[in-house]
């Protein structure tokens, strides 16, 4: 895969993006390859933030690859009495073979990528979520059958979430129409970056404008963790234009499909009708976190493998020449 962190989505490009999923699909089929080749590999997790989906699915995914994961709290470890997040990540680095984190700052996952040793994987930051968006993509693929020239529809919040799923449907061909308030809207540099690699990213107020025809529908939550402050503020801005009903999901293609992140505050982003309806693929998009992650795993720790392969090579030429020299 030629890269080392996984912060954004954006160190990948389409090639690596179609590997990961047509290896979370042989995984998910159970064509599961030699599933211990990560075996005795340890994948250390930090949380900051509570966490459901992200933390069951890694840990189960690398038990079933063959290595261990352990969990984390940051309240548990040194962070919380002032050892720097550079300490933490060169220590972490002599025990593990890759590092996550759950963040409340992207800058303190970007902190830890510069100071590590070993892969950094960001399992959510207040500004991206890339492991979601293998999981979703995965899920679209499944259900569809391709991502090139779908239209997928954002409706709500232009958040960590967003932000990643517009990177990730750049990389896959997906068109990307985005409705939401003014001062809510996605990072420039997401948006930015989807433009640069080809992808047609549209932002606007108006949800019908957004879903009118679309292929998947997707929502989170009008109050992300961090966020709990403004929720009076935000809920007046968003309820009830934003909030993805019938009469809106009516509007898409007649096969369109509900995504959402999770957890989902019923009746308020999203309505029992929808989250539990026909077109809801929501159930099937959390499972796929874990194969997604699996793929995602598999590919990170084993090309770290190849790294550090080629530099003990390196180490061993290097060596050679000066015994040569010696002499």
């Amino acid at each position: 895969m030629g890269m080392k962190h996984i912060l954004t989505l954006m160190e990948l490009d389409s090639k690596d993006i179609a590997m990961i999923l047509k290896l979370a699909e042989m995984m998910k089929e159970g064509k599961r390859m030699r599933m211990e080749r990560l075996k005795d590999k340890v994948f250390v997790m930090i949380f900051q933030k509570p966490s459901t989906r992200t933390r069951v699915s890694f840990e189960v995914a690398m038990r079933e690859l063959g290595g261990y994961a352990i969990a984390l709290n940051a309240n548990d470890i040194q962070l919380s009495r002032g050892e720097s997040i550079e300490d933490t990540a060169r220590t972490l680095s002599r025990y593990a073979d890759a590092i996550g984190a759950r963040v409340y700052a992207h800058s303190d996952v970007e902190r830890l990528a510069r100071a590590a040793d070993v892969p950094v994987i960001n399992m959510l930051s207040d500004l991206y979520h890339p492991c979601q968006i293998l999981g979703d993509l995965l899920t679209i693929k499944e259900v569809k059958g391709k991502l090139a020239g779908l239209t997928l529809a954002w409706v709500g919040d232009g958040n960590n979430v967003c932000n990643s799923l517009i990177i990730g449907a750049a990389l896959t061909g997906m068109i990307m129409k985005i409705a939401c308030p003014k001062g809510y809207e996605p990072l420039e540099d997401a948006v930015n970056f989807a433009r640069e690699h080809n992808g047609y990213v549209e932002i606007m107020e108006e949800p019908k404008d957004a879903v009118m025809g679309a292929d998947v529908i997707y929502t989170d939550s009008f109050v992300s963790m961090g966020k709990e402050a403004e929720r009076e503020e935000r809920l007046k801005v968003f309820l009830p234009r934003y909030q993805v009903n019938d009469d809106l999901i009516a509007l898409a293609r007649s096969d369109a499909i509900f995504m959402h992140c999770l957890p989902a505050k019923r009746g308020e982003e999203v309505t029992d009708s929808v989250i539990d309806g026909a077109h809801s693929v929501v159930w099937q998009q959390a499972e796929n976190r874990l194969h997604a992650q699996k793929a995602l795993l598999y590919m990170v720790l084993t090309d770290s493998d190849a790294r550090r392969r080629s530099g003990r090579r390196v180490m061993r030429s290097r060596s050679r020449t000066r015994s040569r020299r010696s002499r």
